[in-house]
């Protein structure tokens, strides 16, 4: 499902209404629990939570004139998808969410290298989202990037 906006909130008003609602507290808990210093933007046709040029000036190595991306929301043809590049790059933090997902929902966690998907909306473990969205601060997140593309 490719959205074509030019602002989070053109983006989640271009949902289907079914859709709206759920995106909309997705974004509210990300937004009100992320560490200082991430911004909001449109990323790579998503909401994206990016470490800004104005912190972080190298930029993604793949791309320098993008920010170093973190996280990402969406909304696909068949599911939601929250995307958290510090689960991809940090295994205690990936063990700590693999054990807490039972905690928080009765569904099994569906889930690709830093992709959650969530194919039943009313599923969604808002709590938990929250909780993993406090987890990694900016500086953190740009120390664990950063000895990531050193052994590469």
């Amino acid at each position: 499902m490719k959205i074509e906006a030019n602002t989070p909130d053109e983006y989640i008003n271009k949902l289907p209404d079914d859709r709206k609602q759920v995106m909309n507290k997705l974004r509210k808990t990300i937004l009100n629990n992320l560490p200082k210093g991430f911004e909001e933007t449109l990323s790579y046709g998503t909401i994206g939570y990016v470490v800004p040029h104005s912190i972080y000036p190298n930029g993604y190595h793949c791309d320098p004139k993008l920010p170093l991306p973190f996280m990402n929301i969406a909304s696909q043809k068949n599911f939601i998808s929250v995307y958290h590049m510090g689960l991809y790059a940090n295994q205690k933090l990936m063990n700590w969410f693999v054990q807490e997902y039972p905690k928080h929902s009765n569904t099994k966690l569906d889930m690709g290298k830093s992709c959650l998907r969530f194919k039943k909306m009313d599923q969604i473990p808002f709590e938990l989202i929250a909780e993993l969205s406090k987890k990694v601060s900016v500086k953190e997140w740009i120390e664990i990037y950063e000895e990531i593309k050193k052994s590469k």
